[in-house]
């Protein structure tokens, strides 16, 4: 495939490039709020208009001057980055605002990178941007859009202008859609960002020891074999008790919605701490009970462990055993790349678990066989299996037809997942049951 031209969003902290962004963009969605420096990694996504294919980029607000702070100077430098890869930049100002310094600084090295540059001054829905528009006009651009992106307004003229400064690239291309994705979950600062990194070979993801450094979920796509996988990092989730910040609050909505959409998710668990908390069982829950979602456990930072650990961590988990047994675990360090060359082929196991098929004599027999030798009861009734049927996968789903639904809870409908875990191997997959009354 054609390598994409590249859109770069760029300007000052909290000018509206996050809003644009999400304006243009028809799948992603980048994280939004009232403060300064929300963004940090760069968010991406594909947009086509009128017969031209672009990636756009929403970036951090961009500085010149270096700071103290490791993490700012991180994120700044990432942003110039961004602009030195761009084929197109939108310079996005504050028309409400008016012009600052700031804004003569970054156009001034925009002139210097011979870039292309279109100039969008937002808010101009506003009263006051329209009669400070004019004093744009002093940073010396030609192509100018006034844009509002909150209420859409001139979006639509700015893709076009975007279209007509790509006229001599090549035309819609057709992006490969993953045909798996994966999501790495787990509290702040456990490593996913690292391990994000380590699987793409490249510093995709922001890393510090600061927690709550990855601000919103941010996807890749990587070939493995021949799938495709779409891997995303998120932000790192902690106790609701714990979140007394309305941004915080968002950024885990933004991780909780990527395992709502994702296939198999990726548990990053801290194994130097020598225990599982409350928190990593919940998420772990949630995952595989609540989504459905295949599940790999990944016990992190052994690199920082010691004997003493690893029997606490052991000790930790036998009380935890009925869920474990379930699933696969690995243990890995994000730092040192142990065991990292092992994740995604049993990534690519999990997934084929997902997706098995069973026929329906097989399933009929199998549960038929199953109650014969171990007959069930509820309140003195033997429990009567009429027929069963898988009606999907992704995750195994299957249909149960018998005499009284009313009589299936879940010590009934566990006796049945179990025998279906012992006649395959299910390990990492849910199984999701239907009953329904027999016709």
């Amino acid at each position: 495939m054609k390598k994409l031209s590249r859109v770069i969003i760029v300007g000052r902290t909290n000018v509206g490039k996050s809003a644009l962004f999400n304006r243009m963009s028809s799948t992603v969605k980048s994280l939004i709020f009232d403060e300064h420096g929300v963004t940090r990694d760069y968010v991406k996504d594909v947009v086509t208009w009128k017969d031209k294919s672009f990636e756009l980029i929403d970036s951090a607000g961009l500085s010149l001057k270096k700071s103290t702070d490791p993490l700012l100077e991180r994120v700044r430098l990432s942003a110039l980055n961004l602009v030195s890869s761009a084929h197109v930049i939108i310079f996005v100002v504050d028309g409400k605002s008016g012009l600052l310094p700031e804004d003569h600084e970054i156009s001034k090295a925009l002139h210097k990178s011979g870039k292309k540059v279109i100039l969008a001054i937002n808010k101009i829905d506003t009263k006051l941007a329209q009669e400070q528009t004019y004093e744009f006009d002093r940073l010396g651009y030609k192509t100018i859009c006034p844009i509002s992106a909150l209420h859409g307004t001139g979006v639509t003229d700015l893709l076009d202008t975007i279209a007509e400064a790509l006229a001599d690239e090549h035309g819609v291309v057709e992006v490969k859609k993953a045909g798996l994705s994966v999501v790495l979950l787990g509290k702040p600062n456990v490593g996913k960002s690292s391990l994000m990194n380590q699987l793409l070979k490249e510093e995709r993801s922001l890393v510090t020891d600061i927690p709550g450094t990855t601000r919103e979920a941010i996807s890749e796509n990587i070939q493995f074999f021949k799938e495709t996988i779409e891997i995303t990092d998120t932000p790192g989730v902690r106790r609701k008790r714990t979140i007394d910040l309305e941004l915080e609050g968002m950024m885990v909505k933004s991780s909780l919605r990527a395992v709502r959409e994702a296939d198999i998710v990726l548990l990053l668990l801290d194994a130097a701490a020598g225990k599982i908390s409350d928190q990593e069982l919940k998420l772990a829950y949630y995952a595989f009970d609540d989504q459905k979602k295949g599940l790999l456990l990944l016990f992190n930072k052994q690199d920082l462990t010691d004997d003493q650990t690893k029997a606490d961590l052991e000790f930790s988990l036998e009380e935890h055993e009925h869920l474990l047994k379930k699933l696969v675990t690995m243990n890995i360090s994000a730092k040192t790349g142990k065991n990292i060359g092992s994740i995604l082929p049993t990534v690519h196991e999990i997934w084929e678990r997902y997706n098995k098929q069973f026929s329906q004599e097989e399933i009929v027999v199998l549960l038929k066989q199953a109650l014969i030798r171990t007959p069930l009861y509820r309140t003195g009734q033997m429990l009567r299996l009429m027929s069963a049927k898988q009606i999907k996968t992704a995750p195994i789903t299957i249909v149960l037809y018998v005499d009284n639904p009313s009589w299936y809870g879940p010590s009934q409908l566990g006796f049945f997942e179990n025998v279906l875990r012992g006649y395959t191997d299910l390990r990492g997959v849910p199984v999701h049951f239907v009953v329904r009354k027999a016709s």
